[in-house]
């Protein structure tokens, strides 16, 4: 198989994937990348070209938003080491906006909590109320 041809292939598999909702998720991401790896493509070639179809096409990648929101989430925690609930609240609404509404607040609201919780980030709770264990309720997470 030739360059080009591992290359439309490539491209199409993409495309396959997004096709229903322009939005590759973490799951379709992997399945391209074995398919890229099995036809001897490195992982960081295969990697580029991912994030280029997807900038090519409008379509939206689920790491790249979750690196977005994780940078966000750093620079939040830097200030004063801990999240509060309007930071919370800021990267939801930057996560839905990444994801270009194809992720709705309760999914967007889960995937911030998800990052919080990766990297032990501790949340600022107010005296009479918690707004971190109310938004896990909130999203089925408690």
């Amino acid at each position: 198989m030739t360059l080009d041809e591992i290359k439309r292939q490539f491209v199409e598999q993409v495309k396959l994937r997004a096709y229903d909702d322009k939005y590759i998720d973490k799951d379709e991401e992997r399945e391209i990348l074995q398919i890229a790896l099995t036809q001897g493509v490195t992982v960081d070639s295969a990697r580029a070209a991912l994030t280029q179809v997807c900038e090519s096409n409008s379509y939206v990648l689920e790491s790249k938003v979750l690196a977005q929101i994780k940078d966000l989430m750093e620079t939040f925690a830097s200030n004063d080491g801990k999240i509060d609930e309007k930071e919370f609240t800021d990267a939801v609404s930057v996560c839905k906006k990444a994801t270009q509404g194809k992720k709705n607040d309760i999914q967007c609201k889960k995937m911030v909590l998800a990052i919080i919780e990766e990297n032990s980030y501790k949340v600022k709770t107010g005296l009479f109320t918690n707004w971190h264990n109310r938004v896990r309720r909130e999203v089925g997470l408690a």
